[in-house]
């Protein structure tokens, strides 16, 4: 077996190199790219668990870093403050969700006929792009089905995940094709952990909305609509908010104000433990993009939608 240094960025993989690291993760595919300046700020190598990680760098200083497992970005860091927030129960073995970052979703978002919020966060993604733009890195995330997908969900897709670091954003786009011969249907969303002071912890944008609150029964959500201008955590919090703004504002209570800005994500949602993870429900909140309604998807045809996490 061959270990990946953490020094090596994507243009020095020469052809035998890249020969090794698939063997060495058999089914994760990495594009061939420019040489010249296509990945300028990537970075990939083996982090915890012996998993494949990547690290972006910015030529402003900001840095993230991503699993192939799961396609899951674990950190998003503007100066030295990390943003997002990865449990300490979080197991990176290659057989459960990594448990913080920006899990995925897909194709069920929450319980259903399915395993909870479905495959794609269990599954290996493959990198088949990467690009240098201004000094922000940008990479590319697949996942197609497979056996693993087919034995939940018998349908043939191809899942594109488009991973921007800007000097003060993190950015992705998700597109999802229908490669299929029959229609299908899916719900989906980024499970976004914020590194947070729970106590201090609030979220602007969400007055008017419909909401669903899982609390105190997730079989039976109460129906309700948002009156407040500023959403708290004041414990334990479960709460989908229907017909969602396209920007809204995080207050981690650590002073950041987080901008969460999307196109084509209707719907968000607020999670916290509380008690229910007494290790660690005071360090982060969710607040999570979300499509809660199906998207019925013909052959051939695509859905796509965008998040910015920007912070001042």
């Amino acid at each position: 077996m061959v270990a990946i240094s953490m020094t090596w960025s994507l243009p020095t993989l020469t052809s035998s190199k890249l020969s090794r690291v698939n063997r060495r993760y058999s089914g994760m595919a990495f594009a061939t790219v420019n040489k010249d300046t296509a990945t300028l700020g990537v970075r990939i190598g083996e982090g915890l668990g012996n998993l494949p990680k990547v690290v972006l760098t910015s030529s402003h200083g900001s840095e993230a870093e991503l699993y192939l497992y799961g396609g899951c970005v674990t950190s998003w860091k503007v100066g030295s403050k990390d943003l997002l927030f990865v449990r300490p129960d979080a197991v990176f073995n290659g057989q459960k969700p990594i448990s913080g970052g920006i899990p995925h979703c897909f194709p069920q978002f929450g319980p259903g006929p399915m395993q909870q919020h479905g495959f794609a966060r269990n599954s290996d993604w493959s990198i088949v792009d990467s690009d240098n733009v201004d000094g922000s890195p940008v990479i590319t995330l697949e996942l197609k089905d497979s056996p693993y997908s087919r034995a939940m969900w018998d349908y043939s897709f191809q899942a594109l995940y488009k991973i921007t670091l800007d000097k003060n954003s993190l950015s992705t786009e998700l597109k999802i094709t229908n490669t299929d011969k029959k229609p299908f249907s899916f719900t989906t969303a980024l499970h976004t952990y914020f590194s947070a002071a729970v106590s201090g912890a609030s979220v602007k944008g969400l007055k008017g909305c419909k909401t669903l609150n899982k609390d105190p029964d997730p079989k039976n959500p109460i129906e309700g609509t948002e009156e407040r201008d500023i959403v708290t955590y004041p414990g334990f919090v479960d709460c989908v908010y229907l017909g969602a703004a396209n920007e809204l504002y995080l207050d981690n209570g650590l002073g950041d104000i987080i901008s969460i800005k999307n196109t084509n994500w209707p719907d968000a949602v607020l999670w916290n433990p509380h008690l229910t993870m007494e290790a660690c429900y005071k360090d982060f909140v969710c607040v999570e993009n979300a499509q809660i309604g199906n998207v019925d998807l013909e052959p051939e045809k695509s859905w796509v939608a965008t998040q910015q996490l920007s912070v001042g």
